[in-house]
């Protein structure tokens, strides 16, 4: 057989031949990655020269290509485009994953050797850089058992392969409760939508070849929009349920033993290692250090978001009221009367935004963006193969020259899962030759003809962007620290920071422009729109704090705390308002369940955005959100730096000092007005 991953790739940019790869060319090219790849350890091993940074620390960054080559696709492809194939090969490669990854991080020779040059760190006269990958290496070994010793090592080992098949089980049941609930829609049952979202609704019962005109799904970018203006209470709250029940129905894909069992072995895992609870272990590497500072800043924020959204939650009981109307508002009604509610204190509909909301001139303003802070330009390449027909892809150029490749994969489908995310199919590094990072942007944009999105949906594809920039600026020698290879809570800087500019006048202007006419978007209802930019604030903090709260309990709590029953009491102990659901209930929370990457770890966004916030007042105080010199300490500490500084002396090298919470509250209008 044939199998590209055995070729080389000489399409533009060694982009990998995503139109000739099938599923059945994976485990044949995994079988061959890993055995090459421990022939590599091996050697390096058992080399008997005296340990030195080239033949330990550099020939472990050179080895393990094949393997990194072939993760990369099939990570994008069972992320964006699975079926049932494809999901067998993943249950069945993530305990062997787990495995092969235990074998080298708790190979004794192996880390005797780093071991013994990472003691001698100061007298090898390393840059800068060098220093930092051999001291990243040492840490991620130590961290994964390197210096257990007999049965804890075997035991770790069990732990990380058991967890590797939960988290992938877990993702893959989610994606089958949203791909497995449909609701049709009658004409009548429309009433209150708008035009764009009907015509989404209308593309998506077409696509599903359904009976029925209309359908929505359990995609965010289905089910928000009809929440927030269906005049049908009863479809509202049939949708809503459904989507707050994800993983937590009684099917096979129920995820409650899934989340016990997890939560179970992670507290085994951090004892193995030394640390009280898991969450002390993971953040013990991170810029919050410690489970008590990132829970601070959570509770910091929590009360007068939830003393917001209590004012919030009134004013939405009194237009029930003033409409007549004799129910107690419910979660399914939160978004429904929240919009009626800021259309009459703003003369403000968000639907109006749709008609100058277009999803190209939202990539192009992305760019715009990029090319203004950063100076990069974008071409668009048909010539490099694709997994479906509805990806895009960028060459990026910067100073004349080509720096790396984007792809832009932006629609929900069957096969792909829920949410937005960054990944790459290659990561920018010099060891192994001048590699240009190869970076995708995956959403969840409902298809339509028009594809019009909504503020939320723009925000999002900023966000994600910026995630890209830090991948595609990345000017590193070392995979290990390149892009985003950063600690989770510096991670969304980057990508928090770069939403700032979507809404800066300059760049609506110039983007947001009515598909129909090509106006720009009415400085009145620009006006509107930013008036009205903190408004629900309340609502949104509430349902991300909560979600934070929740996960950091998890991973503080004794094991075989019930997982469900955990985060009830979590929620009455916060006083959560019972008509807001957290933004990620546990039984779908795949941030922290579909592997470790957010576990303990949600809190991030709500440390990076202190950021973030305090970030973009560097602008501000410049007078000049594209003011050239902030730009260019934004580019060298922050995107193109990768993970080869301690992050917050990045911070302070670009900002000038530490960071202030002030500026998030303030930007989430939740600080209390200054003293007459």
């Amino acid at each position: 057989m044939t199998n590209p991953f055995f070729e080389d790739w000489t399409g533009p940019f060694g982009a990998p031949p995503l139109d000739r790869v099938r599923a059945e060319h994976f485990r044949p090219a995994y079988d061959r990655a890993l055995v090459e790849h421990i022939a590599e350890i091996a050697a390096i091993a058992s080399d008997l020269a005296p340990p030195s940074f080239d033949n330990v620390v550099l020939a472990l960054e050179k080895s393990g290509r094949l393997l990194t080559r072939v993760d990369s696709v099939f990570g994008n492809l069972t992320s964006a485009a699975t079926d049932e194939e494809l999901q067998a090969i993943e249950l069945g490669m993530a305990p062997r994953l787990s495995a092969h990854w235990s074998t080298i991080s708790m190979h004794p020779v192996l880390f005797a050797r780093l071991d013994a040059l990472y003691g001698q760190r100061e007298s090898l006269g390393l840059d800068g850089e060098s220093l930092r990958v051999l001291e990243r290496y040492h840490l991620d070994f130590v961290r994964a058992g390197a210096q257990l010793k007999g049965g804890n090592r075997d035991r770790l080992a069990d732990i990380a392969q058991r967890l590797a098949v939960l988290g992938t089980k877990f993702s893959q049941n989610v994606l089958a409760d949203e791909e497995g609930w449909i609701l049709p829609l009658t004409e009548i049952q429309m009433a209150g939508i708008p035009a764009s979202i009907r015509d989404a609704a209308a593309s998506k019962a077409a696509e599903l070849k359904i009976e029925a005109p209309f359908a929505v799904t359990l995609s965010r970018s289905s089910a928000e929009p009809f929440l927030q203006y269906a005049d049908d209470r009863s479809a509202r709250e049939q949708l809503y349920r459904a989507w707050v029940s994800r993983g937590d129905n009684e099917n096979r894909h129920n995820n409650s033993a899934i989340m016990a069992e997890m939560l179970a072995l992670r507290a085994e895992r951090a004892t193995l290692l030394g640390y009280e609870n898991f969450a002390a272990f993971k953040l013990s590497d991170s810029m919050a250090e410690t489970p008590q500072k990132a829970r601070a800043l959570l509770e910091d924020v929590w009360e007068p978001a939830r003393l917001r959204a209590l004012e919030e939650r009134e004013g939405l009981q009194a237009l029930i009221t003033r409409e007549g109307a004799n129910f107690r508002l419910a979660p399914w009604d939160w978004r429904y009367y929240a919009e009626k509610l800021r259309q009459a204190l703003y003369d403000f509909d968000e639907a109006q935004l749709k008609p100058y909301f277009q999803l190209g001139n939202l990539i192009e303003a992305a760019f715009y963006t990029a090319q203004k802070l950063f100076g990069l330009s974008f071409r668009e390449r048909h010539d490099v193969p694709v997994y479906h027909p509805d990806v895009r892809v960028w060459e990026v150029m910067r100073e004349g020259g080509v720096i790396g490749l984007f792809y832009g994969d932006y629609f929900a489908r069957t096969g792909k899962q829920g949410g937005a995310w960054m990944s790459s199919f290659c990561d920018q590094e010099q060891v192994n030759g001048n590699v240009l990072p190869i970076i995708i942007n995956n959403c969840n944009f409902s298809k339509s003809d028009l594809c019009l999105l909504s503020f939320d949906d723009a925000v999002t594809l900023f966000h994600e962007f910026g995630h890209a920039l830090h991948g595609l600026l990345s000017q590193v020698r070392f995979p290990r620290l390149s892009g985003t290879n950063v600690a989770r809570d510096f991670v969304e800087l980057p990508s928090q920071l770069y939403e700032h500019w979507l809404e800066e006048p300059d760049v609506l202007t110039r983007f947001a422009r009515h598909y129909e006419t090509g106006e720009p978007i009415p400085k009145t209802l620009l006006d509107k729109l930013l008036a009205a930019r903190n408004y629900g604030q309340g609502f949104a903090t509430v349902e991300f704090l909560a979600s934070a709260l929740i996960d950091m309990d998890f991973h503080t709590l004794p094991p075989g705390s019930d997982p469900l029953v955990a985060q009830a009491q979590t929620l009455a102990r916060i006083g959560m308002p019972e008509e807001i659901a957290p933004r990620h209930a546990a039984s779908h929370f795949t941030h922290i369940f579909s592997g470790d990457g957010y576990s303990a770890g949600y809190y991030a966004y709500m440390w990076s955005e202190v950021l973030d916030a305090d970030g973009f007042k560097a602008f501000e105080e410049a007078l000049d959100p594209f003011d050239p010199a902030t730009a260019r300490r934004l580019h060298k500490f922050i995107y193109s730096a990768g993970g080869t500084r301690d992050y917050a002396t990045a911070y302070r090298a670009f900002r000038g000092r530490d960071p202030h919470i002030e500026a998030l509250l303030e930007g989430r209008g939740l600080a209390a007005p200054a003293a007459a």
